[in-house]
């Protein structure tokens, strides 16, 4: 067959908009057929598996979650420091909230992986590759922090964007405002 990226993007996005609101249990080639509107059959042509489906799903979420060249571009050229880590931040929760399907359909395969092994060897090699990704960025922009205060960053980007994107505890505290006092929080002063 030959390979048709644009139509494997729909399939992949359709298996995450499913993901994202059936959970992991609802995901099957055939529910993504239904949310793309295709044949039946389509998706199994695209990705043989359900081991090739996720193995897909990983790959478009982490396409739509990532920085683009231009965020990390306008970055490098601020001056270091917390409000630049600050920014940096909030653009991730930017990002993951302009996303809900594909955030929610992320946290859906974490909880998942906790289930199965064959899927956390899936996604330990992707999470690493982006945590390290941050404290790359980080270390290149000449950030304050290392790993570990990315780490604890990760943590609490990741409670706050679960609060958000399920029921929130308190959703009249504005998002900026959790994500700057999280870095003065756990920053050390310059």
């Amino acid at each position: 067959m030959v390979r048709n990226d644009s139509r494997r993007n729909a399939l992949a996005d359709a298996g995450i908009a499913v993901l994202a609101r059936e959970g992991a249990r609802g995901l099957t080639h055939r529910a993504v057929d239904a949310e793309a509107g295709v044949p039946t059959g389509t998706t199994s042509n695209y990705f043989r598996s359900r081991d090739a489906l996720l193995t897909g799903l990983v790959e478009r979420i982490g396409a739509r979650l990532g920085p683009t060249p231009q965020d990390l571009a306008r970055r490098a050229e601020q001056q270091p420091g917390r409000d630049l880590f600050a920014d940096y931040m909030r653009d991730i929760v930017r990002r993951l909230s302009a996303e809900p399907d594909a955030t929610r359909a992320l946290f859906e395969l974490r909880l998942d992986s906790a289930r199965r092994p064959e899927l956390r060897a899936l996604l330990e090699p992707w999470l690493r590759a982006a945590f390290d990704g941050d404290l790359a960025f980080n270390q290149a922009a000449g950030l304050p922090g290392g790993r570990r205060e990315i780490a604890l960053f990760h943590y609490a980007i990741e409670g706050l964007l679960f609060d958000r994107l399920t029921t929130s505890i308190a959703p009249d505290i504005p998002t900026d405002e959790v994500v700057d006092a999280l870095v003065a929080g756990l920053l050390p002063e310059e």
